[in-house]
C-alpha cells in the first residue's frame, strides 16, 4: 500500500533481492501512475490499484495486456486488502489516508508491516482495540519503533521502565529560532542521514516526526506518556533505547538505512542475509546525545501536549500539520509558520474524549478547514 513512495520503493528493492522469499501480489498508489505502471511491469503483481480514478484508463491500457487486473478509487484501496492471496500488508501510505485501509486489513486479519505513524497518532486506541479484537499482528517499520520492537524480543514479561527515541536533529540541528525564519523548502528537504519522502522530510526538520513517533510508540508498546523520551543523536546509529526495571538498558544499532527495518518487518522473526553495509564502530568512533530545545522546535512540545490531552487532539495535531506542510512545500507559508498553524489549530478546536471513528473523520475535516483559514491570515 503506497508502493511508489519512499518506503514502498525500498521495499520493492528488498523483494527483488529476496525472490525466494517474497512475491508481490498487489501494488497500490494514489496518483503516481507512471511509476506504478513501471513497478507493475517489473514485479508482475496480480492486482494494481490507482487511488485517483482519473488515471485509471492510463494504467488499465498499460497493464491489461499483461493480465494484471486494474482497479481505481480510494474504496478499491480499502477493499483490495480482503484478498485471500495476501499474506502480509506493507502499509506505506503517508498520512491520514492510510487509516481506512489499515482498519480493513486488521479486520481481515492480515499481518501488517506498519510504516505509517499518522494512523496511530489519529486513532491509536481504535487501531489497538481492532488488532486485539481480530488477533492481527502489527510489526513496526519505522526505524525507531523497529528498534524498540527488536530490543523487546525475549522480554515479554519484563516491565519497561521507559523508552528513549533518538532524533538526528534533521538539517537544522544547530539553528537559532531567527535563522529558521529564512530556510527554504530545498534546505528543509535535505536531511543529513536519511532518504525520505517530502512529507516525512519536512516533519523531521520541524521535529513533528519525532512527536508522531512518540504518540505512535504509546500505542504500539502500551506505554504511558511519562515513559517516553526523545534525545538528539546526530549520527543516527542508535535507533532507540529501552530501559528496564532492573536498570538494564538495551538498544538497537545499525547504519541509517531504511532497508534494515523494512526487511526485518517483512521477514520477522527471521533475519535474512542481505548485501547491506555492516556497522563499523571503530570508524564511527563517536556517538553523541543531547537534549532537544523545544522552545525552538515547538512542534515536539505540541505533540507531547496533544498526547497528554488525548481524545481527538492528536487528530487535530496531524490534520493541521499535514495541511501546513503542504502549504510550506507549495510556497504559501514559511518554515516557522508550520508550527504556528499547528498551535493555533490546537487552540481553536474542541476536545472530544473517546471519539468514534466518525468523529475523528469529522475532526480531520474541520481541522483542515481551520488550518486553511489560519494560513490565509498568515499569508495576508
Amino acid at each position: 500500500m503506497g508502493s511508489t513512495g519512499s518506503v514502498g520503493t525500498q521495499a520493492l528493492q528488498i523483494i527483488e533481492e529476496q525472490t525466494d522469499y517474497f512475491q508481490v501480489e498487489v501494488l497500490t498508489a494514489f496518483e503516481n501512475s507512471k511509476l506504478l505502471i513501471e513497478q507493475a511491469l517489473r514485479y508482475k503483481p496480480n492486482v494494481v490499484v490507482i487511488g485517483n480514478d482519473k488515471f485509471y484508463q492510463e494504467v488499465f491500457d498499460a497493464l491489461d495486456p499483461h493480465d494484471i487486473q486494474v482497479y481505481a478509487g480510494e474504496k478499491a484501496i480499502e477493499q483490495v486488502v480482503e484478498m485471500d492471496t495476501i499474506d502480509m500488508v506493507l502499509m506505506a501510505i503517508v498520512g491520514f489516508n492510510a487509516l481506512k485501509p489499515l482498519l480493513r486489513a486488521l479486520e481481515y486479519k492480515k499481518p501488517i508491516a506498519l510504516a505509517n505513524k499518522e494512523s496511530l497518532v489519529v486513532a491509536g486506541q481504535i487501531i489497538s482495540e481492532k488488532a486485539l479484537q481480530y488477533g492481527t499482528q502489527i510489526i513496526p517499520v519505522d526505524s525507531e519503533h523497529s528498534a524498540i520492537f527488536q530490543t523487546l524480543m525475549g522480554e515479554l514479561n519484563n516491565p519497561i521502565h521507559k523508552i528513549v527515541l533518538t532524533a538526528s536533529g534533521g538539517p537544522f540541528l544547530n539553528y537559532s529560532a531567527d535563522k529558521l525564519k529564512n530556510v527554504s523548502v530545498k534546505q528543509a528537504l535535505n536531511h543529513p542521514n536519511w532518504k525520505m519522502g517530502d512529507k516525512v522530510s519536512i516533519d523531521s526538520a520541524t521535529m513533528m516526526n519525532k512527536g508522531f513517533e512518540a504518540i505512535a510508540a504509546k500505542w504500539l508498546f502500551d506505554l504511558k506518556q511519562e515513559q517516553i523520551e526523545v534525545v538528539i543523536h546526530p549520527q543516527s546509529i542508535v535507533h532507540s533505547f529501552v530501559y528496564f526495571a532492573d536498570a538494564s538498558v538495551k538498544a538497537q544499532l545499525s547504519l541509517p538505512d531504511m532497508h534494515i527495518p523494512i526487511q526485518f518487518a517483512l521477514t520477522y522473526p527471521n533475519r535474512l542475509k542481505n548485501n547491506l553495509k555492516q556497522l563499523d564502530l571503530l570508524k564511527t568512533r563517536r556517538l553523541e546525545f543531547a537534549e532537544i530545545d523545544t522552545k525552538i522546535f515547538t512542534n515536539l512540545a505540541l505533540a507531547f501536549e496533544a498526547m497528554k490531552t488525548g481524545g481527538n487532539t492528536p487528530c487535530v495535531l496531524n490534520a493541521s500539520n499535514e495541511f501546513a506542510v503542504k502549504a510550506f512545500l507549495s510556497g504559501r507559508i514559511g518554515f516557522v509558520e508550520i508550527n504556528k498553524v499547528v498551535e493555533q489549530s490546537l487552540n481553536s478546536m474542541s476536545v472530544i474524549q473517546n471519539p468514534s471513528l466518525d468523529e475523528l473523520f469529522q475532526t480531520d475535516f474541520e481541522t483542515r478547514k481551520k488550518a486553511e483559514e489560519i494560513i490565509n491570515k498568515l499569508s495576508n
